[in-house]
């Protein structure tokens, strides 16, 4: 009897316990509860979930929240179709927003017919492997080493390396997610907006000799660019042209012209033009490397 006395209270003991923790749970729940719109969730769903990070934020989830919340427009995925920015723009009743393109864009231009090498390097095909093994055997310390980490780390199939061993960006293709800027490690890319269409395709710092010398298409800061582009559009800074962005209505391909090695280049899409004083390189083949016995 008093066995199942014992049986019986125990079990009145944990039902009660387990009713006041029920409870308690139901007033946490209640209390504790955070409403989450679920248009997050029918926005995430319209968007490529591919978490680039190109339109600035944490990730697709992020970005949902934001534009939910109004702190950002739908255009601003960069990696989506207009269309299904369109259908997110009507989902939440706001206008799609008009972003200019971003793409990435590659301060060198020195393959290897024009550009010399000092060194061969013979070990990881990698960027950033050649560059810690004495900067990766090119005479320019700040040229491209043309190895394609870049490539290898672009989901979107946008890079591509050319014959001379340059990698070249393809703009429909391009998100601006900002991968081939963290991989290069001699920092040649940049994300630019499409109407940036003035570019320094060179970043030798070297005295305007040494680095012609080392590439044949470096800028050399002869101040030309300077001189026939609006005032305070370029100046120089060591030993490189460098472009005021925030001029940038007021650039003009004059400012190109009189380049004598084409480093100063205007971009139309894809096309990369040079201005009539550029020196003509027919060359398709390596130039010779320096290397010393």
């Amino acid at each position: 009897m008093g066995t199942i006395y014992s049986i019986i209270v125990t079990g009145l003991f944990m039902a009660g316990l387990g009713g006041l923790l029920a409870l308690l749970l139901a007033i946490a729940s209640k209390r504790l509860f955070v409403y989450e719109d679920p248009r997050i969730d029918q926005v995430e769903e319209l968007l490529p979930h591919s978490n680039c990070g190109a339109c600035g934020t944490a990730g697709c989830r992020n970005f949902a929240e934001q534009a939910v919340a109004g702190k950002i427009e739908p255009a601003r995925c960069s990696v989506n179709t207009p269309e299904q920015n369109k259908k997110i723009a009507a989902l939440l009743g706001v206008a799609m927003g008009d972003v200019e393109k971003r793409v990435a864009r590659l301060a060198c231009a020195g393959g290897k017919h024009v550009a010399r090498m000092r060194a061969n390097y013979a070990g990881l095909p990698s960027c950033r492997a050649a560059a810690v093994a004495g900067g990766g055997g090119k005479s320019c310390a700040w040229g491209c080493l043309g190895l394609g980490d870049c490539a290898d780390v672009c989901d979107f199939d946008a890079i591509h390396m050319d014959s001379y061993g340059l990698p070249v960006v393809d703009i429909a293709k391009c998100t601006a997610c900002g991968d081939c800027v963290d991989i290069c490690p001699k920092d040649l890319f940049s994300i630019q907006g499409v109407s940036h269409k003035l570019w320094l395709a060179c970043r030798n710092e070297d005295d305007p000799d040494a680095a012609e010398a080392a590439c044949e298409v470096a800028c050399t800061a002869c101040g030309r660019c300077v001189a026939d582009a609006a005032p305070g559009l370029i100046h120089l800074e060591h030993n490189l042209a460098v472009i005021d962005y925030g001029k940038n209505g007021s650039a003009s391909r004059e400012a190109i012209e009189r380049c004598p090695t084409g480093a100063i280049v205007w971009i139309e899409g894809d096309r990369i033009i040079k201005g009539k004083s550029a020196k003509k390189i027919i060359r398709t083949e390596p130039l010779p490397a320096d290397i010393e016995a």
